[in-house]
């Protein structure tokens, strides 16, 4: 089996993906715009061989790289990158090589596009908020009378919470519009509540080879626009109705072959048509993986290896990876703009039980995940809490 793995060195834990289908295997082939002599030992040695490209943007040049690698190793079976800044560029070579293993450009553009998320949340009777493309200031206004303050504004077809931007009254949306609006956005009523996220890897039916459920700050565009710092968890198990509610989406939306995360809201307070406390409503569905290092954590909270379960669905349509002991795996992340009560020799020693991993977060994902993070999984929510108190507690 032939697999092309789109941009292997960054986020720099994907070469386990890497890994974990050369292990089934796969021939791998990683096309990245870091050089070769600068990506890691690990991934040199997790693929069959790397093309280097000036930048991965310039769509000519990843062209090439494909139909190179295609003419020195045969017909490409996979493409993938499970990155959303490439998922586009994913779908686009696929199309020009004839690649059918994975979702064509019209697939993407319908699972991407936040508008047509609404549509698809309808049909598999799920609640979400309100929502209108943003066309004209007078449309806006009209939408904020019907729905009230305060409003979020969001691009189409954006990556995390780039570009987004909370509205808080009549004088802050006359200020929104006065910016560049050169890319599509929408307009949605605020939804009160925490948020929530589940995971699953599908096989090419979408049936879930792999379920999680996460629990996150409930607004993460406070944790980006006032620099705060973040903590989230994997829970050991995922909630009935929210499996339900998962699966429900994913059929309806037409997932197969594929890692996802679902972000939903647990509502805090009754919400007339979107439900009572505790109901969940859609917020978004990301057809690639979770970010940052909450693959990792998803492994520590399942004793599992969802790198594994991903190649094992990629090459045999199943998964061939077993799941042991549930824990609570949580990542804590700490800015560097910030003086902290314990350094981490003493994060280490008090926790060095719990304590999987730490390490520095690269720039372009500091914005949401901060610049230094810690992971650690607990038997008891006591003992995360008590963590999580630590490792943020500021001077």
């Amino acid at each position: 089996m032939n697999v092309i793995f789109i941009s292997p060195q960054f986020p720099e834990n994907y070469w386990h993906f890497c890994e974990a289908l050369r292990r089934n295997g796969a021939n791998v082939f990683g096309i990245g715009d870091t050089p070769y002599d600068n990506i890691s030992r690990e991934l040199k040695d997790s693929v069959t061989e790397y093309y280097w490209v000036p930048s991965l943007n310039d769509y000519e040049q990843v062209f090439k790289a494909v139909a190179y690698l295609s003419w020195k190793y045969g017909k490409m079976d996979w493409l993938e990158s499970n990155n959303e800044y490439w998922l586009d560029q994913d779908a686009r070579l696929r199309e020009d090589f004839n690649i059918t293993t994975g979702a064509n450009i019209e697939q993407m553009s319908r699972w991407r596009s936040k508008a047509e998320m609404k549509r698809l949340y309808a049909d598999a009777r799920v609640a979400s908020a309100r929502q209108i493309r943003v066309s004209t200031l007078r449309k806006a206004q009209a939408f904020a009378r019907e729905v009230g303050y305060p409003l979020f504004a969001k691009p189409e077809f954006g990556v995390g919470t780039a570009g987004s931007a909370k509205i808080a009254d009549a004088k802050e949306l006359r200020e929104f519009f006065s910016r560049d609006l050169s890319e599509p956005y929408v307009l949605e009523q605020f939804v009160s509540g925490s948020l929530c996220s589940y995971e699953a890897i599908l096989d090419s039916k979408g049936t879930p080879l792999f379920e999680n459920q996460c629990e996150f700050p409930p607004s993460m565009f406070d944790v980006v626009s006032q620099q705060l710092d973040i903590s989230y968890y994997a829970r050991p198990t995922v909630e009935p109705k929210l499996r339900s509610l998962g699966r429900s989406v994913a059929k309806t939306f037409g997932l197969t072959s594929r890692f996802v995360h679902m972000e939903f809201f647990r509502l805090d307070r009754e919400m007339g048509s979107l439900g009572s406390v505790g109901d969940y409503v859609g917020l978004e569905v990301n057809v690639r993986p979770p970010g940052g290092y909450t693959p990792d954590m998803l492994n520590y909270a399942h004793s599992t290896n969802v790198y594994q379960i991903w190649a094992d669905m990629v090459c045999f349509d199943e998964s061939r990876t077993s799941e042991g002991d549930r824990y609570t795996a949580c990542y804590v992340g700490r800015r560097d703009c910030h003086a902290y009560a314990h350094s981490e020799q003493e994060i280490r020693e008090r926790f060095s039980n719990e304590l999987m991993m730490t390490g520095r977060i690269p720039d372009a994902l500091s914005n949401d995940l901060c610049n230094q993070m810690y992971l650690a999984r607990f038997s008891t929510a006591k003992q995360r809490q008590t963590f999580e108190r630590f490792v943020m507690e500021q001077v």
